[in-house]
């Protein structure tokens, strides 16, 4: 594993135990030039996923950008990192499950929404803004109103 710190490509492993959840490898490194310390996480993957984009373009599924956007969206948000660490787990494993080499845009996105949907409302917003293209603030307000339930009523005060 190469350091990060000064690109030395010999590291030592010092110390090696599964992560919390059991899901993958953290293992303590020591770069032997530089003496920088660093943590790596080795994770299984059961197949290479292709993401098919809307505009039918192919790329390779990267746990990173899925975190990163899920991260994103939950910004200044109070949320256990486990939790959000459990929901990303849970969509790669059901993306992996699903027995095809290539999953849509959409399917990530969609399974992306459920996670957040339990976690936090407002990440749930925040990152269906997105997903579903909303342009103007009605879109919001309908979007409300749908999660709420019914037809955002408006006050008499206004």
């Amino acid at each position: 594993m190469r350091c990060p710190y000064c690109g030395n490509p010999d590291t030592q492993v010092k110390d090696s135990r599964p992560s919390e959840d059991n899901t993958a490898i953290r293992r303590r490194r020591v770069c032997t030039d530089c003496g920088g310390r660093f943590t790596t996480f080795e994770r299984v993957q059961l197949r290479e996923l292709m993401v098919v984009k809307r505009n039918n373009r192919r790329v390779l599924f990267d746990r990173d950008k899925l975190m990163r956007s899920v991260q994103v969206a939950l910004r200044k948000r109070q949320v256990d990192p486990e939790r959000v660490e459990r929901m990303v787990n849970g969509i790669v494993r059901q993306l992996e499950s699903m027995g095809e080499s290539e999953v849509s845009s959409e399917q990530i996105g969609h399974l992306v929404m459920e996670g957040l949907r339990g976690l936090d409302t407002v990440a749930f917003v925040r990152f269906a803004s997105v997903y579903k293209n909303f342009r103007e603030a009605k879109d919001f307000e309908e979007f409300v109103g749908e999660l709420a339930g019914g037809p955002i009523v408006k006050s008499s005060e206004e």
